[in-house]
């Protein structure tokens, strides 16, 4: 298949080409945690804030820092260092929680950086090769190389657990009325 630099791929009846389409891209918002750089779908994004505290919830994996009231709506924020096994994160003001939508709930997940927002085609993903590691395959929608970095693409539907979603968010709300009184 022939593709320009930009890639868009001519559409060609005869011997003439009569109009251009895009063939499917994906965009990725990246991110880090330690030396490791990962990417969620875009699509998935819904805001980028600095870190705050959060309202600790007892009973709940380690890896759930806690939740945010965010702007009415109690999100549960999830330690993605903690969540693949790389212990907790001493967060600072430098971090950072990216919110995404998880089926139809919010969750924050706690990242160290933001790194970038990348475009690619279904062409360049890779299979995630079978090997011991920190995160569990099942989390991984693939490999990309990006200006000659590896980024592990995340399926965010698949990392967190609806039930343990479901929990933070009425603990948060139990927290929060209780806080009213």
């Amino acid at each position: 298949m022939v593709t320009t630099e930009n890639g868009l791929t001519p559409i060609q009846t005869g011997t003439d080409v009569v109009e251009t389409v895009s063939r499917e891209l994906d965009q990725y918002i990246t991110f880090t945690i330690g030396d490791e750089e990962y990417g969620v779908d875009i699509m998935a994004v819904r805001e980028i804030k600095a870190w705050t505290e959060t309202t600790h919830l007892p009973n709940t994996p380690e890896f759930m820092r806690g939740v945010l009231n965010l702007r009415g709506l109690i999100v549960p924020i999830f330690d993605l260092r903690c969540r693949f096994g790389m212990g907790l994160t001493e967060a600072t003001k430098m971090h950072v929680v990216i919110i995404v939508k998880v089926e139809e709930r919010l969750v924050g997940i706690l990242v160290d950086t933001v790194s970038d927002i990348i475009t690619i085609s279904q062409n360049q993903l890779q299979q995630v090769p079978k090997m011991d590691r920190n995160i569990d395959d099942e989390y991984l929608s693939g490999l990309v190389t990006v200006e000659g970095r590896m980024v592990a693409l995340l399926d965010v539907d698949l990392l967190f657990k609806p039930q343990s979603i479901d929990k933070g968010i009425a603990l948060g709300e139990a927290a929060v009325g209780d806080q009213k009184r």
